[in-house]
């Protein structure tokens, strides 16, 4: 395992962090983590150098950050750094902050926490965090040694970026969303670096778009052939990540151990700079496929979970991208009337709104699962 420094920290961090969100269920719910398999796999990937977990208070409808308080124990706890976040977006008042902070530590099992942020600032959880002065509140928590480090991640454009580290100057650490695919997204390239030169460590989620980036469709796979070296394309697209200095630590969302085994490998090879000009050629011309190929540009983070009438919405595009990307339109017709139970096909959309409110992307979720179910059911 390769380590960079944290921002301005002493402290060095895995390249490689573990995110807490996509661990194995139990028949589908999201609820039930599979322990046994679970714990296994964070096991290892300590075993194998990463330092760096990542959770936060959602993440598998609430039972992420209990699962790990109950596992990280003694040796392994002394190990690993755990980075939770505070649901901006929850808090209605400033005491709401204490109750979530609270609860956290007991599901965490702890008395502080290393790594707190603030939870996909944006726009509106912005103006709620300036107007609720909700970092004079953390401030508190940091002089009394309850959170370690602060820091925030993002989904929202560049300007909003460079405004909320402008206005406060303790920030540690951000976390945004970045891969060769969104070089220009929220964030993006621009944001990276700037971050950077300000002394905050970044840490990225999404290196692999929500697996998209992990898939090749004939368009992409001829392109992935002709390169030097044969790789997977989730080892291209992590690798394009640590290609930069300026990241900290990429969270990986892992559901198998063979995956963990897999990028634990990949990151064992990654050095800044290693990649040759005609590899990013080629990753570019790969970027460029893609974007012909996917309409819906969801990464399966599932912040739209919580549908009035429980529409699998992320499923649901899945299935559609898949078979606009692979050409496999038949198939994923199939699935949906199969798979997908009448009362919670798309077009039992409410159209209230609340999921286009909390998503990261800023995808019209509304058009898009009328147009998805009439396709589907085409």
């Amino acid at each position: 395992m390769h380590y960079r420094k944290f921002g301005r920290l002493e402290w060095n961090s895995s390249i490689l962090g573990f995110g807490a969100m996509r661990l194995p269920i139990l028949e589908g719910d999201s609820s039930r983590i599979d322990e046994e398999k679970a714990t296994k796999m964070i096991y290892y990937a300590i075993d194998h150098g990463v330092n760096y977990i990542d959770s936060a208070y959602p993440y598998h409808k609430g039972r992420s950050e209990p699962f790990l308080g109950k596992i990280l124990k003694g040796e392994y706890r002394k190990k690993v750094k755990i980075a939770t976040k505070l649901p901006v977006w929850l808090v209605e008042k400033r005491e709401d902050c204490d109750r979530f902070f609270e609860e956290q530590l007991e599901r965490l099992d702890e008395h502080k926490v290393d790594f707190y942020l603030f939870h996909g600032l944006s726009k509106d959880t912005w103006k709620k965090t300036r107007e609720l002065d909700l970092l004079g509140w953390a401030e508190g928590k940091v002089a009394r040694g309850e959170i370690a480090h602060l820091g925030f991640s993002f989904h929202d454009d560049f300007s909003l970026f460079q405004e909320i580290i402008h206005f406060y100057d303790n920030w540690d650490f951000c976390q945004i969303q970045f891969n060769f695919f969104d070089q220009d997204f929220q964030a993006g390239t621009r944001g990276l670096n700037y971050a950077y030169q300000k002394g905050l460590a970044v840490v990225v989620m999404e290196p692999l778009k929500g697996g998209f980036l992990a898939k090749a469709p004939p368009p992409v796979k001829v392109i992935w052939d002709r390169a030097r070296e044969k790789r997977s394309p989730a080892e291209w697209a992590l690798l394009w990540v640590w290609n930069h200095p300026q990241v900290s630590v990429v969270l990986s969302g892992m559901t198998t151990l063979k995956q963990v085994e897999e990028n634990i490998q990949v990151a064992s090879r990654a050095k800044a700079g290693m990649l040759k000009d005609e590899d990013l050629e080629l990753i570019e011309e790969v970027r460029k496929t893609y974007q012909t190929l996917r309409p819906i540009p969801c990464t399966a983070c599932d912040y739209c979970k919580d549908c009035p009438v429980e529409i699998p919405i992320s499923e649901i595009f899945e299935l559609y991208n898949d078979g606009v990307s692979f050409d496999q339109m038949d198939r994923a017709k199939k699935a949906y009337r199969e798979w997908v139970k009448d009362e919670k096909k798309a077009d039992k959309c409410l159209e209230c709104g609340q999921c286009e409110s909390v998503c990261p992307q800023g995808i019209p979720i509304r058009f898009w699962l009328k147009r998805v179910h009439q396709e589907l059911l085409s």
